[in-house]
């Protein structure tokens, strides 16, 4: 990232300069101007070692003057300035001129034109001179008001750290606190699901969701909801008691989330077909102590070690208890959800929401993707993924209806774009690695989608090329980039777009009402406007902590420095303000990622991954940003497919390393630990080899003209060189995955099913089909 960042709404070539008087009182040695300008070019960049144009002696040119900032006092970095002075003296005047992005003269000279940002003392003066293309008029005005607050950190106390001390001014501080929050929006002093009632009582009779060929009408829905509510308390749920709800997606899963929730329970998502352990853990992390499920979804819930009572949805039916509203007080403040997020430490962590939080984020959606009465919000999230919530009962509080869309369907793209458009659905939010696939088949096939207004993409980062797709295939459909985490009610920020951003990354956007957000550095101070600092957030969206996990909690949650009583969540995404307002995305710096929308704490992997007898080592990188990749180190080989089928015991699908790899050490850096970086490029290497199958070589490369479309399909798919597979290789051991596989079929001009990748993996068997369609 570049050390002075851009801030302007309006670039242009050129270079303009502001001046500004020097105090009285701060010095005017070279040694402290350069130890204020290396403190501002420290903040500008989020970085401690920061690298000076530095003009050492009137006239000469600007040299390289490295140092290293906030690891120690004002004196310290004094010395260093000393030592670096000697350094340069030593080495004499540079032969050929060097380029610089900022130079510092304290001598007064004018320097290069093409700097970025050139400082100057002159007498009692500090002259910037800037490129308007990167900085405009306000934003080097608090450049030089930095410089002069550093000089006066530094004339009042050189024993003090400058990295603990802020540079910004009042003003500044007052607006990144208050003027870049969301706008206030009153709440009503409802919970959801009475919000809900109060439409069944307007329009009973209207349908509330659908799915498949059956529908509910509002009233049918609230009927069944307020039966398995009371079946909940007569076992004898209490105020905040945790319910798990182990049901696949379809209407009685619907009226299950809002018993929970009218009899004042909990709510906690698990997905039938999770391993038993991973089950176990989470009821018993979560204080779990009722279970609510559904015939067929009990297969692992079974062999679950967990005295927690389960209760089937048809034997509550059974029961025949009164269908009228429960009538039960929730206040805004108690708790609502709890959803169980990837750990690093290896087990999962249930971030827990209150009803405020959850309220205010369904208004959010209600009014920034246009969700109204008569509209149809489609539901495509997995239960255990938060955005499912929002997706199941945002339509329900206006009048709207909830189309259940069955994961066969998601998997099936030109049946699930039928879908959408015979479902007449007016709102949907998917991935973006699952919206590429829908423009891969509208590119394909193109269709009109009349009633679709609004898409909204969230669970990872969006491209732009993405972006320009979509508005070149559906101009008139706005796309929604959605931000937020689930230990902050789900979204935070929404980027509303009718058109390509002008950015190369596309922006997070403003944050929604009532959120506030902060760009902060390792203490809690908001950074310079535009520099890169991690986000944090405040207000009704920060949830509870983490269920039963007082230390996971501390390390997350605190309280607001600047609204004492209100919590604040560390998030560990990096990112910065932009001059518009909006809040760009730049990463993380932890070991956590998103793939498919889950995220995922890669040392959960590992942890499990040490588990497995045999293994003494373990790391996982990802590859091309959608594929886990483990490697193991051991005294003897092991058998790939016998590791990933044990990690499938503990983790979820989506948790499992496509492909694991032996070595008999893993590779280390300098200071000793695993060198990731080239564990990386070797995981791109051993996928392009064919892990060393010997594929695309002799007498197995792919022979016949459908082996060679299939394997151009492959290759367009997986990411890999076509000369580097072989017809024997495995799909899935190559990469693939169950939406690859959706992509795969649409490469094949649906020549295939998700079905016949599934059963015929093998890419000679897979070619086969294509020669006999009918077996298809």
């Amino acid at each position: 990232m570049e050390t002075i960042p851009k801030w302007t709404l309006d670039p242009v070539p050129g270079t303009a300069e502001y001046e500004v008087p020097l105090p009285d009182g701060l010095s005017r040695e070279p040694s402290a101007l350069l130890a204020a300008h290396a403190r501002v070019l420290a903040a500008l960049s989020g970085e401690r070692e920061v690298t000076v144009g530095y003009v050492a002696a009137k006239g000469e040119r600007p040299r390289p003057c490295p140092l290293t900032v906030g690891t120690g006092s004002w004196h310290d970095l004094l010395d260093q300035i000393r030592e670096a002075g000697e350094d340069l003296a030593a080495q004499g005047a540079e032969d050929e001129p060097a380029a610089f992005e900022t130079v510092l003269d304290p001598h007064g000279g004018r320097g290069p034109e093409d700097t970025v940002l050139h400082v100057a003392f002159e007498e009692h003066i500090l002259r910037l001179r800037y490129r308007t293309d990167v900085l405009d008029a306000d934003a080097a005005a608090r450049i030089a008001g930095y410089h002069l607050t550093a000089l006066a950190q530094l004339a009042a106390d050189q024993d003090a750290e400058p990295g603990l001390q802020s540079l910004l001014s009042d003003d500044e501080l007052r607006f990144q606190l208050d003027g870049l929050a969301g706008p206030h929006r009153e709440l009503p002093d409802r919970r959801v699901h009475e919000l809900f009632e109060a439409r069944v009582l307007a329009h009973p009779d209207a349908v509330a969701a659908v799915q498949g060929d059956q529908e509910w009408t509002y009233q049918e829905l609230n009927s069944r909801a307020n039966q398995l509510g009371r079946a909940l308390l007569t076992r004898g749920l209490r105020r905040e008691d945790v319910v798990a709800v182990v049901m696949e997606r379809d209407l009685d899963w619907m009226a299950a989330v809002l018993a929970v929730l009218k009899a004042g329970g909990v709510y906690l998502p698990i997905e039938p077909h999770f391993p038993a352990e991973r089950i176990a853990a989470t009821l018993a992390r979560a204080g779990c102590e009722l279970v609510l499920t559904e015939d067929g979804s009990t297969t692992t819930l079974d062999g679950a070690d967990t005295d927690a009572r389960v209760l089937h949805v048809d034997t509550a039916y059974a029961e025949n208890h009164p269908d009228s509203d429960l009538g039960v007080p929730v206040s805004a403040g108690q708790l609502a959800y709890i959803y169980f997020t990837s750990g690093s430490t290896g087990e999962p962590k249930g971030a827990m929401c209150e009803h405020a939080g959850f309220l205010n984020h369904v208004h959010a959606k209600l009014d920034d993707l246009g969700v109204g009465e008569g509209q149809v919000v489609a539901q495509t999230a997995p239960q255990c993924f938060d955005i499912s919530l929002w997706q199941l009962v945002s339509a329900l509080l206006v009048g709207g209806r909830t189309l259940l869309v069955a994961q066969e369907v998601i998997l099936d793209v030109p049946r699930f774009v039928d879908t959408i458009t015979g479902g007449r659905v007016n709102v949907l939010q998917v991935v973006p690695s699952y919206l590429e696939a829908v423009l891969a088949e509208l590119e394909q096939r193109p269709r009109e989608l009349p009633d679709l207004h609004c898409v909204s993409v969230t669970g990872e980062a969006v491209k732009k090329e993405l972006v320009e797709r979509w508005f070149a295939a559906e101009p008139g459909i706005r796309l929604v980039n959605a931000y937020g985490l689930t230990e902050t009610s789900d979204d935070t920020n929404h980027e509303v777009m009718s058109r390509v951003p002008d950015q190369d990354r596309v922006p997070l956007g403003r944050p929604v009402a009532n959120v506030r957000v902060y760009v902060v550095d390792e203490d809690l101070s908001p950074v310079p406007l535009g520099a890169p600092g991690e986000i944090v957030f405040s207000g009704v969206c920060v949830g509870r902590g983490y269920v039963n996990d007082p230390d996971r909690t501390r390390a997350a949650f605190t309280t607001d420095p600047y609204r004492p009583g209100e919590r604040l969540y560390r998030s560990g995404d990096h990112g910065r303000w932009l001059p518009d307002g909006k809040l760009e995305f730049l990463g993380r710096r932890d070991s956590q990622v998103k793939i498919r929308g889950f995220r995922i704490e890669i040392g959960e992997i590992e942890n499990a991954l040490l588990r497995v007898p045999g293994v003494r080592d373990g790391a996982v990188v990802v590859v091309g940003g959608t594929r886990l990749v483990a490697f193991c180190a051991g005294s003897a080989r092991f058998d790939s497919g016998a590791v990933r089928e044990r990690l499938a015991v503990s983790l979820p699908a989506y948790m499992v390393p496509s492909a694991v790899h032996w070595r008999e050490s893993l590779p280390l850096t300098a200071n000793g630990k695993t060198d990731r970086k080239t564990l990386t490029g070797l995981a791109g290497e051993l996928d392009a080899a064919g892990n060393g199958s010997g594929a695309g070589r002799g007498t197995h490369a792919p022979g016949t003209a459908s082996e060679r479309r299939v394997a151009a399909a492959w290759a367009q798919v997986l990411g890999i060189p076509g000369d580097r597979i072989d017809r024997r290789d495995h799909f899935f051991d190559r990469g693939g995955t169950s939406l690859a596989a959706v992509k795969l079929a649409i490469a094949l001009d649906r020549a295939i099913t998700l079905k016949d990748v599934t059963r015929h993996p093998v890419l000679a068997d897979l070619a086969g089909l294509l020669d006999t369609p009918a077996a298809s």
